[in-house]
């Protein structure tokens, strides 16, 4: 990293139009830059997620992790946000994941001390389990400890050993139908006032902290995250930046207008809000900043801020309130995007900053004074995703959230007939992690750990000969090695299907490392699945990233998670899917736009999009219109039917105009083979793009249909587009990508993160089982690496393609769809009016006995306002606890208990069922 005064060096940053990296007069900025990267994730090899080798512990998310200093790991959950008591003895953290909202560890015994939370074992059961937008607090004596909640705060008394009691619930109001979702935390010096950001309401009050009440409330920029206290002026974090004002661009957030990005719908304003608390009439100013400011510190007269979306620290002095220097955290000079800075602290003259999508903390030395330069030292390792940094006596402890990656207790699935229950890793096996160690030498820092820190994260050496020299073109191959060299391939296709593990599917495949006894939907349930791989290569070796749906999409949309989503996850309020919330795009856009900026095309069939625009046809309706077309020859136009016909679209300007408006997004009334045949018309009638995105979601399961009716239908789905592209003029020059956004609701014996992948095209490896390390981060890097597109951030640029599954000459033997042998009607109420589904293999389920017939009724209500179908169709939305209990009723025909429970369950009486479903998906 190098020192620059007064500009920016930032070569092959995206910036979106419009924006303005805006700097107070004067202000010095600190850029860490660089050039091309060469991708080096190729020396992970064939390590599997969860092994332990010489250079660390491999996780799903294309790195490595071996940490500096004393590792104490938890099972309860991914932190969520962490605070330490003014004495330092205690570090307590909100969680998430495990029914465990609160952890609190002892610093001096360095272990887990106490839990709160609704699972079994806890140490206190909570009436509120919800977990707000940012870290706890301690009040300055350290006697009571404040839990930020979706609808308030949660005061607890604290006991000498650390433990909590007596909680205290204050519930603050709702305000134009927006919840509080309490973030921030301060206390005055005195005590005698608790501040909090209401991050939801775009607010901040002062509560007096013996009885709760609001003692005034003042406006602030939209999305408030961090508070810092300096005298009696109070300093405010907006993520989502200034309001907007007549004439923006902008994109929602939680009901608030974000200015954004008119092209990339990413948000282009970050802010610090300067409150005069001993003023009542003082009005609110605002400080400019970098995009997404979340955690700050204050540190002798000026206040440090993670810019976390814009890579960056800004630097304020106080006595002006501008910003006097902006630090770049960049430590690679292969990618200016995706380091995600989320904590800030200082020790012994050197500022500490933490990188949660680089598993480091960046060590800066501070300069003579506060407000002069800092000098970058380098990185030190810690566990997967640090997002909190405390300097405790001569020791730092860093608070990981995601700890060693899901390597948490077994857990147990089932999916229903012809499926018996299967445990074993999974994704929501979520984990934490604390890491201590004293902080070493600025020599030891600069010359062992940095270069660990690249080694973990696959950071090659800067590489100048990643293009040919002009007038010089390479020869074409599938993949090139170089970015915008030529490919035999011109014609991109991505199936988006939904929660699968690799043993779920593929688990009793000789062929590959599978477990049988795990294979819920073997090859009876998926034939194409399983034709696709003897053809065209199975991967047995390939890993989502994602814990669930919110986070899947983004990293197969965006090759990152952005921190928005992850430190919401403890909420899930603001919104699941970010989608259509603006905070939850990286400023660098999306997939498609960088094949756009490439000069390719693309096409959307679903994916990232809402179900705004869905009319009101049954699942049987769909179904039948479907089998009329696409199996006896009937109209087209009986696909788009006036109660059939969709018109979808997106918020996002670039993705809107690629939409295709009647292709379904996530909607379980709609089965994947409508989706499959929407798509077929347009093929046919237009041909591909250069890229093409389609949404299958029948793999979620939770349409009136069985679990495993649900999956064969997809199964089917992707089996017809793919016979319908190998017998078309493109399948020469094609490559389809079958992925599951992520494998959540599905157990695997190497991994949950493991999960089903296909590479199908006459390129492709042929009768071939490939086993090294692979995950959606390095098949995103490979459609980008085909198509001649940037990479958009650091992980995707640090990825190496999927160079080996492919080869060098095309086997154009089409591939012929298999005919499904689970009937697709399987356990449905009201038959389709064209019938039942009767396969030829004659497999069928049983019928529900007529003592059970009360439970049908009061579970098919339940399931009726899970939002798995219809407008407002989410992904994951059911409580899994509620959902794998229906799930296995419905194939049981309800007279047979779920496994270790005593009984059949009504819904209200399933443990958990007070939880709403986002607390653990």
């Amino acid at each position: 990293m190098n020192v620059t005064r007064n500009r920016v060096v930032r070569p092959r940053r995206l910036i979106p139009r419009g924006r303005a990296l805006a700097a107070a007069a004067g202000a010095l900025t600190i850029a860490v830059t660089g050039g091309v990267a060469y991708a080096a994730t190729v020396r992970f090899a064939d390590h599997q997620v969860g092994t332990e080798h010489a250079d660390g512990l491999q996780i799903s998310s294309d790195q490595v992790l071996k940490p500096l200093g004393e590792r104490l790991t938890t099972p309860y959950g991914k932190f969520m946000g962490t605070t330490v008591s003014p004495d330092g003895r205690f570090l307590a953290a909100t969680s998430n994941d495990r029914s465990v909202s609160l952890q609190v560890f002892d610093l001096s015994t360095y272990s887990l001390v106490w839990r709160a939370g609704t699972a079994a074992g806890v140490n206190l059961r909570l009436s509120d389990n919800t977990v707000g937008q940012e870290s706890p607090a301690y009040s300055p004596d350290g006697t009571t400890f404040w839990m930020p909640n979706r609808t308030g705060l949660t005061r607890f008394a604290v006991n000498p050993d650390g433990s909590l009691a007596a909680p205290t619930r204050f519930v603050l109001p709702t305000v134009g139908g927006a919840n509080a979702l309490t973030s921030g935390l301060a206390f005055s010096p005195d005590g005698s006032t608790l501040y909090a950001g209401l991050n939801g309401q775009n607010t901040v009050v002062a509560l007096d902290p013996t009885t709760g009440a609001v003692k005034q409330t003042w406006p602030v920029g939209i999305a408030p995250r961090s508070l810092a206290l300096v005298g009696s002026t109070l300093y405010v974090a907006n993520e989502g930046g200034r309001r907007a004002t007549s004439g923006d661009d902008t994109q929602d957030s939680y009901g608030t207008a974000v200015p954004a990005d008119p092209v990339l719908g990413t948000s282009t304003t970050g802010t610090v809000s300067v409150i005069d608390t001993s003023a009542a009439d003082v009005p609110v100013t605002e400080v400019p900043v970098g995009l997404h400011p979340t955690a700050m510190h204050v540190q002798d007269g000026v206040v440090y801020v993670a810019n976390t979306n814009d890579d960056t620290v800004s630097v304020i002095d106080t006595a002006t309130d501008q910003v006097v220097q902006t630090i770049s955290t960049t430590p690679w000079q292969g990618s200016e995007v995706g380091y995600a800075p989320d904590a800030v602290a200082v020790q012994d003259g050197r500022l500490l900053v933490s990188l949660g999508r680089a598993n480091a903390v960046a060590v800066y030395r501070l300069g003579a004074t506060p407000l002069d330069p800092v000098s970058y030292v380098g990185l030190v390792p810690t566990d997967y995703y640090p997002e909190g940094v405390f300097p405790v006596g001569d020791k730092v402890v860093v608070a990981n959230r995601r700890g060693i990656d899901a390597r948490g207790p077994l857990i147990t699935f089932n999916q229903g007939t012809g499926t018996t229950p299967a445990t074993g890793h999974g994704t929501h096996g979520t984990t934490a992690s604390l890491t201590r160690f004293t902080l070493p030498s600025d020599v030891e820092v600069r010359e062992t750990l940095t270069p660990q820190v690249f080694s973990q994260n696959g950071w090659g050496p800067a590489d100048t000969d990643t293009k040919h020299a002009t007038g010089k073109r390479a020869k074409a191959v599938p993949v090139p090695k170089r970015i915008g060299d030529p490919s035999t391939i011109k014609h991109v296709f991505m199936i988006v299907k939904e929660n699968r593990t690799y043993d779920q599917v593929h688990g009793d495949m000789p062929e590959g490392n599978g477990d049988p006894s795990l294979a819920q939907f073997g090859e009876t349930v998926t034939p194409n699945l399983h034709a696709l791989a003897r053809q065209f290569g199975l991967y047995d070796n390939t890993y989502d990233v994602g814990t669930n749906s919110a986070e899947g999409h983004n990293w197969l949309m965006q090759g990152d998670n952005p921190e928005y989503t992850e430190s919401s996850a403890g909420e899930y309020e603001r919104s699941y899917d970010t989608e259509e919330d603006v905070l939850g795009h990286q400023r660098s856009g999306f997939l498609w736009t960088s094949v756009q900026a490439a000069g390719a095309t693309a096409r959307n069939y679903g994916e990232f999009i809402y179900t705004e625009g869905k009319p009101s046809g049954t699942w049987q309706q769909y179904y039948c219109a479907t089998k009329s077309v696409e199996e006896q020859g009937g109209d087209p136009a009986l696909l788009t039917t006036p109660e059939l016909r969709g018109n979808y679209g997106s918020v996002i300007p670039s993705l809107n105009e690629i939409t295709h408006p009647l292709s379904p997004p996530f909607d379980m009334s709609i089965p994947d083979l409508y989706r499959a045949a929407i798509w077929k018309q347009d093929f046919l009638a237009n041909g591909p793009q250069d890229f093409q995105m389609i949404w299958m979601s029948d793999d979620h399961t939770g349409g009136p249909v069985s679990a495993r009716s649900n999956v064969a239908s997809g199964d089917l789905a992707v089996g017809r587009v793919v016979d319908t592209i190998s017998h078309s003029k493109w399948w020469k020059d094609s490559a389809i990508f079958v992925v599951e956004d992520d494998s959540q609701n599905g157990a695997d014996h190497v991994d949950g993160h493991r999960a089903p992948v296909q590479v199908i095209s006459p390129w492709a490896v042929h009768g071939t089982t490939v086993s090294r390390y692979y995950t959606q981060i390095n098949m995103v890097r490979t459609i980008q690496q085909i198509l001649g597109a940037e990479p958009l951030n650091q992980k995707l640029a640090a990825a190496t393609p999927m160079f080996d599954a492919f080869q060098k000459k095309p086997d154009l033997t089409p591939y012929s769809v298999r005919k499904n042998k689970i009937s697709l009607t399987e356990n449905i109420a009201t038959a389709p009016a064209c019938g039942l589904d009767t396969p030829a293999s004659g497999i069928t389920a049983p019928r529900t006995a007529p003592e059970a017939v009360s439970y049908t009724v009061a579970w098919e209500k339940w399931k009726d306002k899970q939002h798995l179908s219809g407008r407002r169709a989410r992904a994951d939305y059911a409580n899994p606890e509620l959902m794998n209990r229906y799930t296995w009723y419905d194939v049981h025909h309800y007279d047979v208990p779920y496994p270790g429970d005593p009984k059949v369950y009504l819904p209200d009486e399933v443990p958990g069922a007070a939880l709403p479903g986002s607390d653990t998906d």
